[in-house]
């Protein structure tokens, strides 16, 4: 997991957990994110399978939300599939844990960033996964 900075000491800022299939593709895209969101913003990286393969780990999604929940909260973006089932799963076991947490149906790189730029002005939870659905409209050409 990459992590810049923990929900801890975010001062304030809401925290992103940014869950992928690949390892490599959650770790860079967590770095592009920082790159343009700086390192207020608390950025968690959960990719790949529990032996370093394709795929999700659920234990470690888990981590990576409980890891994000405190402070003003998270913003959850997923790539595919079973990402979102382990997502799903991961916040039934939190319980009241997961109130602190929004789960965002977005593109899953032009909503992170997205959502990382929206953190970095101190936008609330509600307005930051806002920017990551809205960057599901916004035009490439």
């Amino acid at each position: 997991m990459t992590t810049p900075t923990t929900a801890k000491d975010a001062n304030g800022f809401v925290s992103l957990v940014l869950v992928s299939h690949s390892a490599a593709i959650a770790e860079g895209l967590a770095e592009l994110v920082a790159q343009v969101a700086g390192p207020s913003v608390p950025i968690v990286a959960a990719g790949g399978g529990p032996d370093g393969s394709f795929g999700t780990d659920g234990a470690r999604v888990l981590a990576a939300l409980r890891q994000a929940s405190g402070g003003s909260g998270a913003v959850v973006l997923m790539d595919i599939g079973s990402a979102v089932l382990s997502v799903r799963a991961a916040l039934e076991e939190l319980g009241p844990e997961a109130g602190s947490i929004e789960v965002a149906d977005a593109p899953f790189v032009e909503g992170a960033i997205a959502a990382g730029v929206t953190a970095s002005t101190g936008g609330s939870r509600e307005d930051v996964a806002a920017a990551a659905r809205e960057a599901r409209g916004t035009a490439k050409l």
